[in-house]
């Protein structure tokens, strides 16, 4: 009789130690996921705030490394849809004129990871302003679509 309880408790610690692993299974699975969606995330804000300074130093070859070769867009500043080849057309534009290109205030909305695909959606306030410092700012609501590519996150 004691036999058989200490193989009936036996077989119960089993069965709670099985589970208990596949809990512990479960949640280190989760934790990686979290922690590579968070690393995700942390890199494209990164990207997003690099994209703003790109455009402020007037570096556009570190611009346009940000694009995918095959994007295409159609930037509220442009008449119709535009590829990588002209993404640059919004910047040059002023620049040309002399304006200075300066933003104020960065204000993240969302960001969502989805497997290589993630959607950036923010508020930029910004201004381009002339040698005295005139210029009216401006406060847009952005959404990129970023693709992982091979050696980083590249906007689509």
């Amino acid at each position: 009789m004691f036999n058989h309880l200490a193989i009936i408790r036996s077989k119960c610690l089993s069965k709670r130690m099985h589970r208990f692993l596949i809990l512990v299974c479960f949640l280190a699975t989760s934790y990686q996921g979290f922690s590579a969606t968070t690393s995700d995330e942390q890199k494209l804000w990164e990207l997003e705030r690099a994209y703003w300074r790109y455009v402020e130093n007037n570096d556009l070859p570190a611009y346009l490394n940000l694009w995918h070769k095959d994007f295409l867009g159609w930037p509220s500043v442009s008449a119709t849809p535009v590829g990588k080849d002209h993404i640059t057309d919004w910047i040059t534009s002023q620049t040309s004129k002399g304006l200075i290109f300066k933003t104020s205030e960065f204000k993240p909305a969302e960001l969502k990871v989805t497997g290589d695909v993630a959607f950036a959606c923010y508020w930029i306030t910004f201004k381009w302003s002339d040698k005295e410092g005139h210029g009216e700012a401006l406060t847009f609501r952005i959404t990129h679509a970023w693709v992982r590519s091979v050696n980083d996150w590249v906007i689509i």
